[in-house]
């Protein structure tokens, strides 16, 4: 088990978030919260980095606020670009991405297209199509 407590710390710094809780789960959240007064706060939820998986996770989450919630149109293409933010932060920081973390990108991306098509996407963006459901 690697100990990630110095790139949590040095991510955390940053890119301005804090962590409202460590999850006990392989799930996150990401969120802000503005202020009138022009304050933003970046808030994450996820597991502690103890495991490749669980870092990627945590990434991704800060990778929410890195990309910016209002970037992309599409919900489904701000997960992809948030997940390749993710995958990329970790190859810079010398961690490589095992096949435990790029299962775990392509689920959540079919996820995200499938949930887009049951919802009724117009469009679908083209880098998205590799996420197709096979019966689709």
């Amino acid at each position: 088990m690697s100990d990630y407590k110095l790139i949590v710390k040095q991510v955390k710094a940053r890119h301005a978030v804090r962590v409202r809780k460590w999850r006990r789960n392989m799930s996150g959240c990401a969120w802000q919260v503005r202020y009138e007064d022009g304050r933003v706060i970046r808030w994450v939820e996820a597991p502690f980095p103890k495991t490749v998986l669980s870092l990627g996770i945590f990434l991704h989450e800060v990778g929410h606020h890195v990309i910016g919630f209002d970037h992309y149109k599409q919900r489904c293409e701000e997960e992809y670009h948030v997940w390749k933010w993710a995958l990329a932060e970790m190859r810079r920081l010398g961690i490589k991405p095992d096949e435990k973390v790029l299962k775990r990108f392509h689920l959540s991306m079919e996820y995200a297209v499938g949930k887009a098509l049951r919802r009724g996407i117009k469009k679908l963006p083209e880098s998205l199509s590799q996420f197709l459901p096979k019966a689709a």
